[in-house]
């Protein structure tokens, strides 16, 4: 839709924590994930460190549905995109 998320791909990803996204972020059917009911929780699952590493216990890697595992997720809205806390992979 036209908005700008990051000036480049290492500042969406560098820094400490990453990016503050602002503005509103869209699906790919366009739908407004911060506003759209369809997306209750509003996570933007990464599998990351905050310094952009890759969690390697915390990735959802190999998760089934009917499984325990968690993974590094962000909720959007809420500061950096890397900042993430623990969720079960299951979480829609």
């Amino acid at each position: 839709q036209g908005q700008l998320l990051a000036k480049s791909w290492s500042s969406l990803f560098g820094g400490q924590s990453g990016a503050a996204l602002r503005g509103p972020i869209y699906s790919f059917n366009g739908r407004s994930v911060l506003a759209d009911p369809l997306w209750p929780r509003r996570l933007a699952w990464h599998g990351s460190t905050p310094r952009g590493g890759h969690a390697r216990r915390w990735d959802c890697q190999g998760w089934h549905s009917s499984g325990t595992a968690q993974g590094m997720a962000t909720v959007l809205g809420e500061g950096r995109l890397l900042a993430g806390q623990r969720h079960n992979c299951s979480a829609p």
